[in-house]
């Protein structure tokens, strides 16, 4: 079990509007696999960090194409997850 909560997230997602998210909301963003549901990502984030989640959003990102001199090739598609979690609890999420 606790294997697959690593393989279901993969990257906690820090940007500005993150950030700001974090301080007034309690929603946290996190890069995950492109093929969990909700209810996977919800228990993978309640099991991994030990918090209560009250909801979940997902959103899939369309990889950008890039051109070169050479080739055209497309980036990977990928999923974001921006999960509220209860009133008084956080997680410590940063790059290290």
């Amino acid at each position: 079990m606790r294997n697959d909560l690593y393989k279901i997230i993969k990257t906690p997602y820090l940007t500005e509007k993150v950030s700001s998210l974090m301080g007034s909301n309690n929603q946290y963003a996190f890069k995950v696999d492109i093929n969990a549901t909700k209810l996977q990502i919800k228990h993978a984030v309640e099991g991994y960090f030990s918090v209560n989640v009250e909801s979940v959003n997902v959103i899939k990102v369309k990889g950008k194409t890039k051109r070169s001199k050479f080739r055209i090739r497309k980036k990977s598609d990928w999923k974001k997850a921006y999960v509220k979690l209860a009133e008084g609890q956080s997680i410590e999420v940063g790059i290290e």
